[in-house]
């Protein structure tokens, strides 16, 4: 079943459950899902890299707009934000600890020959690529400078 039928059935469940927190987070999915399908070059389906990363993209958004909230005080609505990142992280892949991070960007940089910051390009590129879906960008480049560093 695609990313879309699930949430489709599961914004039937949230409704019927009176779950609004649940609600507000499938919805943000669903308007997400549905533009990245009509925007300019974007062919009919969408594969299920382009499905993660526009959840991927939804869930940065989120932490992004807590990280504010929490800094202007504003409780309620980084309440919000949080509860919304929860549900979206939900159809996401099983994200990887920084251990298991570690050990895969390790094994790349040693495959690579990887030596100095300099190096760090190629590395990103690859560890991108083998992270996919498990891992945000962010942590994947702290990860990176630190071991090459």
């Amino acid at each position: 079943m695609s990313l879309e039928q699930t949430i489709n059935q599961d914004i039937k469940a949230a409704m019927i459950a009176k779950d609004n927190a649940r609600l507000r987070g499938l919805r943000a999915i669903k308007a997400a899902v549905l533009l990245a399908k009509t925007e300019k070059g974007a062919s009919e389906e969408l594969t299920e890299d382009g499905e993660i990363k526009v959840l991927q993209k939804l869930v940065k958004q989120r932490k992004e707009s807590a990280e504010i909230y929490k800094t202007q005080n504003r409780d309620d609505l980084y309440q919000i934000e949080i509860e919304e990142q929860e549900v979206i992280e939900q159809y996401l892949p099983k994200q990887l600890d920084k251990a298991s991070i570690e050990k895969i960007i390790k094994d790349i940089i040693t495959e690579l020959n990887a030596t100095s910051v300099k190096d760090m390009g190629k590395v990103m590129g690859s560890a991108n690529q083998k992270l996919a879906g498990q891992a945000d960008g962010r942590t994947i480049s702290e990860v990176v400078k630190s071991l090459l560093s």
